[in-house]
C-alpha cells in the first residue's frame, strides 16, 4: 500500500471516529439497542461498522464505474452514513 496523505487521512478519520464514539459513550452511557428498518437490533458502534463497510462499498463502486476523482463517492457516503444512524 502506498502511504500517500489520502491513505493516512483515511486512517486518521477511522481513529477520530473510534475515539469520538468512546467519547460518546462515556458522557452518554448506554446507548441501548433499537430495531431499525432493516429488522436488526443495532448499537452505535454496529452503526459505526455497517456505515464504514458501506462506505468502502461505495467508493469501490464509485472508482470502478467514474474513476477519479472521488468526491462523488465521499458525498454518498456521508449521506449513507447519516442514513445508517438514524434510521438503521
Amino acid at each position: 500500500m502506498a502511504w500517500t496523505w489520502p491513505t493516512a487521512a483515511f486512517f486518521v478519520f477511522i481513529g477520530a471516529c473510534l475515539a469520538g464514539m468512546a467519547v460518546w459513550e462515556h458522557y452518554s452511557p448506554g446507548g441501548s439497542p433499537r430495531r431499525g428498518i432493516l429488522g436488526l437490533d443495532t448499537t452505535r458502534g454496529d452503526r459505526l461498522f455497517i456505515s464504514l463497510l458501506g462506505s468502502a462499498f461505495i467508493f469501490l463502486a464509485w472508482l470502478g464505474f467514474f474513476g477519479t476523482p472521488m468526491w462523488g463517492g465521499l458525498v454518498l457516503s456521508i449521506a449513507y452514513g447519516f442514513a445508517v444512524f438514524r434510521w438503521v
